[in-house]
């Protein structure tokens, strides 16, 4: 007993003096946006200025009440200045430590002082984590006064040209977190990992006050603590250089984004008695990133593509201010769109957001400010240490951006080696740089030159730009498709992730995102996912399946491809369902009444097969095949969706007794009535004027119109055909156009048409006018919930969907989806209305549905993003129009977003059915 007790005696001693050589952090700031601290507060100009307050910190100033907001330029208010004040306590024990006062960014200069005095030179640079050495400055065991000055402009006006004349919002204050760190006098001041794929570890430590002769030693452990490969050690020769540390390990388990396997590395620093003095912890992957020369970017000597996108650190109501929760939610949303990167624009994001990227896996750009304008070398050889040396050990980061769009210094290109030792490929966003070709919003016609005669790897760090409901997924499919014939190609990376919209304290908590500058997400501001999210999703799903449509003869064969890089396709695992759907006015629910997994095929990355579906014999009998692949972590990759029955399969007629059809007619108009229900038509232009049921009169009108096209009538034809009767307009040959309506007792009404157009044309199909303000909502059988562009028909899965009206601009609000636009493979559609909601059929797969008429966004300078709609209020087309983006017109971006044509000088039938019960 006495062994037992003596031992634990024992070896809590010994873990508590291994937790008094570790660093301490005691922080005087909170955490991160959820949770911070009161600190005393100033500001001189702007809201709430002239006299002390309270604010908390950390947080964007203006984002707590304070100052004044300003985007792309300090023009209002640019001397502003917050002035902070915090008192705080440090133990007496740690009288004989080394105590540094850390702040991980302050906006934009920020001149610290402890107890009345100086901590050390003003820090200039918004971006980045600077700390003091503020030992002889503390009261120990007593109070102690922090007080910081934080001013918008720099004294260097290098950094305002670089960081505030900026494509982004312009915020102030301690946004990041500040806190003391505590540490031994001889010290471990920081570490750089280079672990490469061969097992090769290599650890450059750099030492503060430790003696010559003392010893350094690393023991390399998974995350669970378990020792890998023998402890490392050597001794410290020199005090100016750093020491490296060398091994060799087997059997790692090597990082990359799709198995994201983390290590960490404990080092110590002994004195040459060997006793223990500091203690540090560090995490690394195990990988190797390397560009190769008109070839590609490797990493682990695999090829791989960059599917990213730009990323902004922001939160509309917190400005700058995340937190680790909202750092890795954005992370996973990244992942969920099936993307493998992420660039840093335009500055270096918190710490948690590269933990995040660490842990889940994706490839970084980890980037110096410089938005079109660069640092001066003295300041930026201050920053670009800054940036590397905190963030050199995340294996995520696999490249630096020495800034951005001509942001760039030449001088400071080297430095980046200096600080870190894996020597990752330092890029020029934009420009042809150490054999890249970055080009920022290149278009179909550039990618298709940069395929034919580049040398340079090419991978856009900016393309696809989102503004508003453009570009993102809009257009993406064939770009896509061109970069990867590019032999030198690294993919590229969207802009941006999310619209960086901020509510305004100022008014009221209005949401900003100055006009056309800041909605360029893929995401709203709250992460709201816009249609292009689902598009991006099924483009860049590393298990492609294009079949689009089911054969006649399906015998449960579909072919798939394994686009992963370091992933065999038996690590996914596949679901099947059959599903039955409820007809219209059916409230009851979709029901599978099939379903079956599969594990993958054994298929390497590249390589391609065949999944096989088991199907009950009676397969047929249902209406639509969905097919889910998921990864190896049970997350879902996509859902793709094949309809089985004709879209005429669905009409649902009414047991009614049977009724004679009754005809009048006056100078304007042809009068029917059938099964209780009056249908008017116009003499003058043979279009429906409108109809009354039993419940209400329904305001459809003006159509069949054939979509910008003007027809004039010859003739309103009207006659029996047996137990039918037809009403037939007879329009002007040049028009070619052909129209008949078809009535049948207890039967819904059919229309009968056809067309041939034979120019190029914005949209195909035929429309009908109802009055918006009745409109309260569509439910319809067909691709949803989301609307579709012909550059953007991607992402959406066949069902019933049901949305409610509104009248939502992507970018400007955000309750999506948006209820107004074009709709693909429409089988049918129920028009709720104020008056009485009435269904239509369609007889042919593919057929689009238009809802009304989009409104142009308030901010749009130009009608890029505006895409024609014709004059029609619900149209039933066969082609409709693409969308551009912010730079470019939609016939800028590639094969699918160009007009439409006839195909082949047939003319376009199809039918529809109405029920008006």
């Amino acid at each position: 007993m006495i062994r037992k007790l003596f031992l634990t005696f024992t070896i809590t001693l010994l873990v508590l003096n291994i937790r008094a050589q570790e660093t301490q952090y005691q922080y005087l700031s909170g955490k991160d946006k959820d949770h911070t601290q009161t600190w005393d507060f100033l500001i001189n100009t702007g809201m709430k200025s002239g006299q002390w307050d309270k604010i908390q910190v950390p947080s964007n100033w203006e984002q707590q009440g304070f100052g004044t907001y300003n985007y792309y330029q300090d023009t209002k208010n640019p001397e502003e200045t917050g002035r902070y004040k915090y008192q705080f306590k440090i133990s007496k024990n740690n009288a004989d430590k080394t105590v540094f006062i850390v702040f991980e960014a302050a906006m934009t200069e920020a001149e610290v002082k402890i107890n009345g005095k100086l901590a050390g030179p003003i820090h200039q640079g918004g971006f980045y984590t600077f700390q003091y050495d503020i030992t002889p400055l503390l009261n120990f065991g007593g109070d102690n006064l922090l007080e910081v000055k934080v001013s918008k402009q720099s004294t260097d006006q290098s950094i305002n040209k670089a960081e505030r004349k900026a494509d982004f919002w312009l915020f102030g204050g301690i946004f990041r977190p500040v806190y003391l760190k505590i540490l031994p006098k001889a010290n471990i001041d920081r570490i750089a990992v280079d672990a490469k794929a061969s097992g090769a570890f290599s650890l450059d430590v750099y030492s503060a006050n430790a003696e010559i002769g003392s010893v350094l030693k690393a023991q390399v452990q998974k995350l669970t603590g378990e020792n890998v490969g023998a402890e490392i050690s050597s001794k410290i020769t020199s005090s100016e250089k750093a020491s490296t540390l060398r091994g060799q390990f087997k059997g790692i388990a090597l990082w990359n984004p799709e198995s994201p396997n983390l290590y960490q590395v404990v080092v110590s620093l002994s004195d040459s008695k060997g006793r223990l003095i500091h203690r540090t912890k560090q995490k690394f992957g195990f990988r190797t990133a390397e560009l190769r020369p008109q070839d590609g970017f490797y990493v682990n000597n695999k090829k791989v593509i960059f599917k990213g996108v730009n990323r902004h650190s922001e939160w509309p109501e917190s400005g700058r201010t995340l937190s680790k929760a909202l750092n890795i939610q954005d992370v996973k949303l990244i992942k969920e769109m099936n993307m493998n990167a992420v660039r840093m624009s335009h500055y270096p994001p918190d710490p948690s957001f590269l933990d995040a990227c660490d842990s889940l896996g994706l490839f970084v750009i980890n980037e110096l400010t410089g938005w079109q304008a660069k640092y001066d070398t003295g300041i930026g050889t201050k920053l670009v240490k800054e940036l590397v040396t905190r963030d050199v050990n995340h294996p995520s980061i696999v490249m630096w951006a020495n800034g951005n769009e001509g942001g760039f210094n030449y001088a400071l290109d080297s430095l980046y080696a200096k600080y870190d030792n894996q020597k990752r490929l330092v890029i020029h966003p934009w420009e042809k740089f150490n054999g890249t070709d970055t080009k920022h919003y290149p278009d179909y016609n550039y990618v298709t030159n940069a395929t034919l005669y580049g040398r340079e790897v090419f991978f856009p760090t900016e393309f696809m730009h989102g503004l508003h409901d453009g570009g993102h997924g809009a257009g993406l499919d064939d770009f896509w498709a061109m970069m990867m014939k590019n032999p030198h190609a690294a993919g590229g990376f969207l802009w941006s992730f999310a619209d960086e919209g901020v509510t305004r304290l100022d008014r009221n908590g209005e949401m900003d995102i100055q006009g056309n500058a800041a909605p360029d997400g893929i995401l709203g501001p709250h992460r709201e996912k816009e249609g292009s999210f689902y598009t991006i999703k099924e483009i860049w799903s590393p298990v492609q399946i294009t079949l689009k449509d089911l054969p006649v003869n399906f015998d449960g064969k579909i072919a798939v491809a394994n686009q992963y890089h370091f992933t065999n396709l038996n690590q996914c695992s596949f679901e099947w369902r059959l599903a039955k759907l409820p007809a219209p006015g059916d409230q009851n629910k979709s029901v599978v009444t099939a379903s079956g997994k599969l594990k993958g095929n054994n298929l390497l990355p590249g390589e391609s097969g065949f999944l096989t579906l088991p199907l009950p014999i009676n397969w047929k009998n249902n209406d639509v095949l969905y097919l889910t692949a998921t990864d190896q972590y049970g997350r879902e990759l996509f859902t793709w969706s094949w309809p089985i029955k004709m879209p005429a399969a669905s009409i649902i007629t009414r047991n009614v007794e049977k009724s004679e059809i009754q005809v009048s007619e006056t100078n304007k108009v042809l009068t029917l009535n059938l099964d209780g229900i009056t249908y008017n038509f116009d003499k003058n232009t043979g279009y429906i004027q409108d109809v009354t049921n039993q419940k209400s009169k329904i305001s459809i009108s003006g159509g069949p119109a054939l979509a910008g096209v003007k027809c004039s009538l010859n003739d309103l034809k009207h006659y029996a055909a047996g137990h039918d009767y037809v009403v037939e307009p007879v329009y002007n040959s040049e028009a070619k156009f052909k129209v008949k309506w078809i009535f049948s007792s207890g039967k819904p009404v059919k229309l009968d048409y056809e067309y041939s157009i034979s120019r190029e044309v914005d949209f195909m199909g035929i429309t009908f006018n109802y009055p918006e303000e009745n409109i309260t909502g569509m439910k319809w059988e067909g691709n949803g919930p989301y609307r579709v562009w012909k550059n953007r028909l991607k992402g959406t899965k066949f069902g019933i969907w049901d949305n409610d009206f509104n009248n939502i601009i992507t970018g400007e609000s955000w309750h999506y989806p948006e209820f107004k636009g074009y709709y693909s493979n429409i089988y049918w559609v129920t028009i709720k209305n104020k008056q009485s909601p009435f269904t239509v059929y369609t007889s042919n797969k593919g057929t689009f549905f238009q809802m009304l008429k989009p409104e142009k966004a308030a901010g749009a300078k130009n009608d890029n993003t505006n895409p024609p709609f014709p004059d029609g209020d619900l149209g039933f087309l066969d082609a409709i129009s693409p969308i551009g983006t912010k730079f470019q017109s939609a016939d800028k971006m590639g094969p699918q977003s160009q007009k439409n044509m006839q195909l082949n000088y047939t003319w376009n039938k199809g039918s529809l059915w109405f029920d008006f019960k």
